[in-house]
């Protein structure tokens, strides 16, 4: 038996409550064990059609967790969070989200459902380069672009491999399902990123289950990912240079940064030594304008990474490339745990059409560093159909708080200003200026977020001007210590 769970079962056998209570009348749910959880919580599954116009067709199971409120008079109203990417399980974010939300948890459930493609349910994983492989390899676009389509054909050889079907509005259609098979009157939803847009749909297909809606990094169906992060990174980046322009230390440190990111750019290519971050071997690389700036986007999503930034621009300017590499690779080894199927397959059914035009990195920075790679896979990855109606944002009948991160290089606030427009009345927008990629983690986040689904109460002050996150100052540049900088 697992220690852990030894050790659980025992303190439980001796009346000391860990988590919230398990035993289920509902034959959907059964207690098990979830990675990151302490203590038991109820999983479920419910078959689905894979094409929903064939629903005697191939079936695909979506799985689902409920971490039960704790309170005996729980709230009749769940919170069902929505993951991100697209591409991010729900039910692996069960141990993190469980703890920031621990409040809310006391009176209501927290349902996690794996959207179809993602974790346990009929997921679209792609073999992902490993930590040690060469910096050659794990930079060269020919041999990313080589898995993606050896992932292509291996995930279209699967049982539930018809990769038309896993668009957000039929995935909807699934959490509605769940919802409805659990006995939710109503529901409250919080999403994050790509879960905003999939939150935005629920709320168009199902508006009359829905208590309140809390939107983090919005995302909306109209943005076409791909051209939007262009814009939204030069800002992001701008935004970096005009503060250490601003501020004395970063100035004092820094005070060629802007020049020195112009040169850095400059090249169509360079070749580099670095020792790799992972096994330490000396290698020589060459990086494109693009390597460079999807490393330089990557940090931008988290303004305490962000801070290392200048002293990385103003190492590569002397030719040392390694705290921009690192960083890189550092970032790329998170990313193992999407399903990269999932994710193109929603991003070239929903976005890739509507793509007009991308412009030219030499022109403007970061203009094709993140849409290249989609503009080589989305003509022959299967493409999904979606609806018009899908990319419509209509006023809504419940409150609908909306968060976005003043720093956030890929769904700034432009993006959560005009959703909460067009929700209208019941929308209300927090603009967090120091965040970056999300804001639910920062501060009193999660307060501000309990307080809302309590109250259902956009006019609640405490929820629209939370001074405890609007106060959050930004990271100073990072700078080396006069020892190792080399400085005497």
């Amino acid at each position: 038996m697992n220690c852990r769970r030894l050790v659980t079962s025992l303190v439980v056998a001796a009346g000391i409550a860990l988590g919230p209570e398990v035993a289920s009348a509902d034959p959907l749910l059964q207690p098990c064990w979830v990675d990151g959880l302490e203590f038991k919580v109820q999983c479920g599954s419910l078959a689905r059609p894979l094409n929903p116009a064939a629903p005697d067709a191939t079936q695909i199971d979506i799985h689902f967790v409920v971490i039960p409120a704790l309170s005996r008079a729980k709230a009749p109203d769940p919170v069902f969070f929505l993951a991100g990417g697209p591409g991010q399980s729900a039910i692996d974010l069960a141990g993190m989200l469980s703890q920031l939300f621990a409040r809310l948890g006391n009176r209501h459930d927290l349902v996690l459902v794996d959207q179809r493609g993602t974790g346990r349910s009929a997921p679209l994983k792609c073999e992902e380069g490993s930590p040690t492989e060469s910096l050659a390899r794990a930079f060269e676009q020919t041999v990313q672009m080589a898995r993606l389509r050896e992932c292509l054909r291996r995930l279209t050889s699967l049982p539930h491999g018809d990769l038309r079907f896993y668009t957000t509005e039929i995935a909807m259609a699934d959490l509605e399902a769940v919802r409805d098979s659990l006995a939710y009157p109503a529901i409250n939803i919080i999403g994050g990123s790509y879960g905003t847009r999939a939150a935005l749909d629920y709320m168009r297909q199902y508006p009359d289950h829905v208590r309140t809606v809390v939107i983090d990094g919005v995302a909306p169906p109209d943005m076409v990912l791909p051209q939007s992060v262009a814009p939204d990174s030069a800002m992001a980046m701008q935004s970096l240079l005009d503060y250490c322009a601003d501020a004395p230390d970063c100035q004092r440190d820094y005070p060629r940064l802007s020049q020195q990111w112009i040169e850095l750019l400059r090249p169509a290519s360079v070749q580099v030594t670095v020792r790799h971050p992972v096994t330490g071997a000396v290698e020589s690389l060459l990086l494109d304008r693009d390597d460079i700036l999807n490393m330089v986007r990557g940090a931008l999503y988290v303004p305490l990474l962000a801070s290392t930034l200048p002293l990385a621009i103003d190492r590569a300017s002397h030719g040392d490339f390694a705290p921009l590499v690192g960083l890189g690779s550092a970032l790329a080894s998170g990313e193992s745990a999407a399903a990269t199927g999932m994710h193109f397959s929603v991003i070239c059914a929903e976005d890739f059409p509507r793509l007009t035009g991308v412009a030219d990195d030499s022109t403007a920075p970061f203009g094709s560093s993140f849409a290249r790679i989609y503009l080589e896979i989305c003509p022959v990855w299967p493409r999904g159909e979606v609806s018009e109606d899908f990319y419509r944002i209509h006023p809504g009948g419940s409150p609908v708080l909306v968060l976005s991160g003043g720093l956030d290089p890929v769904t700034p606030p432009r993006h959560g200003e005009r959703v909460t427009a067009l929700l209208g009345d019941q929308a209300t927008h927090v603009i967090v200026g120091n965040a970056g990629h999300g804001v639910m983690g920062q501060g009193c986040a999660a307060d501000v977020i309990t307080r809302f689904i309590e109250t259902a109460d956009i006019r609640d002050a405490e929820v629209t001007d939370p001074a405890c996150l609007t106060g959050i100052p930004r990271p100073g540049a990072f700078t080396l210590p006069a020892a190792e900088s080399g400085e005497q």
